[in-house]
């Protein structure tokens, strides 16, 4: 739980709740577009790179997903969209920066942390050295849908001996019901659906 100098700003543990003011959902949601069947054939895929292109959206959004916790000493960003929010989100706040990558991209010693995904697993890595015993660490991604790459990144988080401060992330595809493998976490979306 959120502990000396965190204060997290519209956290909701309830799915379709959102952080975000109803203009700055609206024009969240006017800047993702839809993509059918991909990476495969029966999934919409959400692409954000409108909203990344559209400058003062795009600065919007980071303030957005900034002013949802403060007092954290890291912002770890889950590959790969995640960097692109992670790192100026970090920037804000006064925070380090950690991306959390797939297996096999990070150069020294690493934790690992294996979940399953619809169909097979997939393994996520970070530093060992990523964070200090007690950081506060805001993990910031795109998209929460199953909640498995969220849930895997908290533990990664915690095996650091850091404390997982808050989830923040643009959208979350609420009837996925990812918050459900977030227990006792302070889960905040800018936008759900």
């Amino acid at each position: 739980m959120p502990g000396d100098g965190v204060n997290l700003v519209n956290a909701s543990d309830e799915p379709g709740e959102s952080g975000a003011s109803a203009d700055l959902a609206a024009l969240i949601l006017s800047r993702i577009r839809d993509i059918p069947d991909y990476p495969q054939p029966g999934v919409m895929f959400k692409d954000i790179t409108p909203l990344l292109a559209d400058g003062p959206a795009f600065r919007q959004v980071v303030a957005a997903l900034a002013g949802v916790c403060s007092g954290v000493d890291k912002v770890a960003g889950i590959e790969a969209r995640g960097f692109i929010l992670a790192a100026p989100v970090a920037c804000a706040l006064g925070s380090g920066f950690v991306p959390i990558r797939k297996q096999g991209k990070l150069p020294g010693p690493s934790y690992a942390e294996t979940y399953a995904l619809e169909y097979g697993t997939a393994t996520i890595e970070v530093h060992q050295d990523a964070f200090a015993p007690g950081d506060r660490v805001l993990l910031v991604d795109d998209v929460l849908a199953t909640g498995g790459t969220a849930a895997a990144s908290a533990d990664l988080v915690r095996r650091s001996g850091a404390t997982v401060a808050g989830i923040v992330v643009l959208l979350e595809l609420g009837f996925l019901d990812g918050r459900s493998r977030l227990p006792r976490l302070p889960v905040t979306a800018l936008v759900a659906v």
